[in-house]
C-alpha cells in the first residue's frame, strides 16, 4: 500500500504503529507526550482514512504497511518471526520497545498479533507460489489445490445458514427479499441447481433447477425476472444461452443468445439493460461488451474494455458502471475502470489495494462493496470503493487467504457473501452489515 492509497501523516503513522503494540490510548498519550484527546482525534482520522471500524483491523494494516512486527514470546528478535519483506528499522515498533511493564491483556494482544503475523506475514512465505503455470484450468478447480484457512471471527459479519450443497463459481441475485443461489461447480460437477434462501427464516428451499447447467456464472434482476447469460459446461467450453428465470412463478424461459458466448464475466445492469463485461470464450480472456435490452429482446456490442479479462466484479452506482479487479491470465488486475452507457467510453479511476480475481461485488448506497479474491495473491481484507472520493478503503474480511468465485449480492444494507472456493467447494453463507439504521424517536407536541 502507498502513501497515495494510505495519506497518513506522520503522526498518525506514529499513533497507528503504537495502536498495534497493544498500547491503550492513555498509554499512547504518554509514549508521544500529547494529550489523550489528540491521541483519540488522531484514531477517528486513521479509522476513516483507513476504512476500518476497531484496533485489530488498524493493527492488520498496520502489519500490512510495516509499521509493526511481533516476535514470539521469550524469542530474540533475531530468532522470531521470519517475513518475506524486509522492515526497515526505523518502521518497526517491537513490545520490548514499549516503557513500563506490559500488562496481561496487552500479552494476549500480542498473542493475537502474533497468530495474524503467522497468518499474514509468514504463511504467504512459506506457501508455494500459486504461479500462472500453476493455473492450469481458470475455469474449473480441483479439492485441494491450495490449503483451506479457516473463518476467523469480526464484529460485522454474521453467519447464517449455509449453502445446501457446496459449490462455487455459482450466480448469486437478490429478488424481493430473497436470495436466489443458481448453477455453479460442485463435487460432483456443473450444475443446475437453483435453491432460494429467506433471511428472515435463515432457511434455504429448493427451486426448479436452470434448464442448463452452466459455472462461472451471474445473475441479475430487471423488474420481475433474474436473468442469467452464458456461463460454461463441464467440457469448460462457453456457452450462448441467456436463461431467464421468473421466482414468483418459479419457471425457467429462453431469450434471444448472446452474440459472443462467454462465462466468468462481470455482470451489471443500468437503465433496465444488462451489461456482460469481457470473461472466457472457451480458448481464451476476451475484452468485450455486451448489451442486452429485454424490452427488445436484443444484443448489442459495446464499446470493449481496455485490456481482455475475466473475473472481474461490476456495480452501477448512478449512471455509471465501474469494473474492478479481474484475471487476464497472467495476473490478478487491481485497475478500476468506469464505464458511461451514455458516451459508451471507458475511464481509469483509482486501483484497488491489491489486485482481485474471482471476486464477488455488490453496491450499498453509493459504495461498492467488493468481496474476496486472492487466485494467486492471499487476500487477508476486503474493500469498497467511493466514487465521489475517487478512494478504494479495506473492511474486515471472515475467510482470510483464498476466498473466490463466491456469490455475492446486496439485501438492504446488508452484503451477502455465498459458496465459493477456499481449497474446496465452501457452503458458507455470511453477511456484512455495511449499513446501519438509526431509528429515531417520535415526538409528539
Amino acid at each position: 500500500m502507498d502513501e497515495e492509497q494510505l495519506p497518513l501523516s506522520e503522526r498518525e503513522r506514529e499513533v497507528l504503529a503504537l495502536v498495534a503494540t497493544g498500547l491503550s490510548n492513555q498509554e499512547i498519550a504518554r509514549e508521544l507526550v500529547i494529550s489523550i484527546n489528540t491521541v483519540k482525534a488522531h484514531m477517528r482520522s486513521i479509522f476513516e482514512k483507513l476504512g476500518v471500524q476497531s484496533r485489530t483491523e488498524a493493527t492488520l494494516v498496520a502489519i500490512r504497511m510495516g509499521l509493526a512486527a511481533v516476535p514470539s514470546a521469550g524469542v530474540a528478535p533475531e530468532q522470531g518471526l521470519a517475513t518475506h519483506h524486509e522492515i526497515p528499522p526505523e518502521q518497526m515498533v517491537l513490545l520490548s520497545s514499549v516503557a513500563g511493564p506490559v500488562t496481561l491483556w496487552q500479552r494476549l494482544f500480542a498473542l493475537g498479533a502474533v497468530l495474524l503475523v503467522a497468518v499474514l506475514v509468514v504463511l504467504p512465505a512459506i506457501e508455494p507460489s500459486r504461479s500462472t503455470a500453476n493455473i492450469t484450468n481458470p475455469i474449473s478447480d480441483r479439492p485441494g489445490e491450495s490449503a483451506s484457512l479457516a473463518a476467523i471471527p469480526t464484529h460485522r459479519w454474521t453467519e447464517h445458514a449455509d449453502l445446501p450443497v457446496a459449490r462455487t463459481r455459482l450466480a448469486l441475485a437478490a429478488y424481493r427479499g430473497a436470495l436466489y443461489a443458481i448453477g455453479g461447480d460442485r463435487e460432483e460437477g456443473v450444475t443446475g441447481q437453483v435453491d432460494a434462501y429467506l433471511p428472515y427464516a435463515d432457511t434455504w428451499t429448493a427451486r426448479s433447477s436452470k434448464p442448463t447447467p452452466a459455472s462461472n456464472i451471474a445473475a441479475a434482476a430487471i423488474d420481475d425476472l433474474i436473468y442469467v447469460p452464458g456461463g460454461c459446461r463441464s467440457s469448460d467450453t462457453a456457452i450462448e444461452a441467456l436463461e431467464v428465470y421468473d421466482p414468483d412463478k418459479d419457471i425457467w424461459s429462453q431469450a434471444a443468445p448472446m452474440p459472443i458466448a462467454v462465462c466468468g464475466y462481470a455482470l451489471a445492469t443500468l437503465n433496465k439493460r444488462l451489461y456482460v463485461f469481457g470473461g472466457w470464450n472457451g480458448a481464451e480472456f476476451v475484452p468485450y461488451v455486451q448489451e442486452y435490452n429485454p424490452s427488445q429482446d436484443k444484443w448489442t456490442l459495446r464499446a470493449e474494455l481496455p485490456y481482455p479479462c475475466g473475473f472481474a466484479v461490476a456495480g452501477t452506482i448512478g449512471e455509471t458502471i465501474y469494473v474492478a479487479g479481474g484475471y487476464d491470465g497472467m495476473r490478478e488486475i487491481s485497475e478500476t475502470l468506469a464505464y458511461d452507457a451514455e458516451r459508451d467510453s471507458w475511464s481509469s479511476r483509482a486501483p484497488m489495494t491489491v489486485g482481485r480475481a474471482g471476486a464477488g461485488g455488490a453496491v450499498v448506497g453509493a459504495e461498492l462493496y467488493v468481496i474476496g479474491g486472492g487466485w494467486i495473491n492471499s487476500i487477508v481484507t476486503n474493500e469498497k470503493y467511493n466514487p465521489e472520493t475517487n478512494m478504494w478503503s479495506v473492511f474486515e474480511t471472515p475467510i482470510l487467504g483464498q476466498w473466490r468465485n463466491l456469490g455475492v449480492a446486496a439485501l438492504d444494507a446488508e452484503v451477502y457473501a455465498v459458496g465459493g472456493w477456499n481449497g474446496n467447494y465452501l457452503r458458507t453463507n455470511h453477511s456484512y452489515r455495511a449499513l446501519f439504521r438509526i431509528i429515531l424517536p417520535v415526538i409528539q407536541e
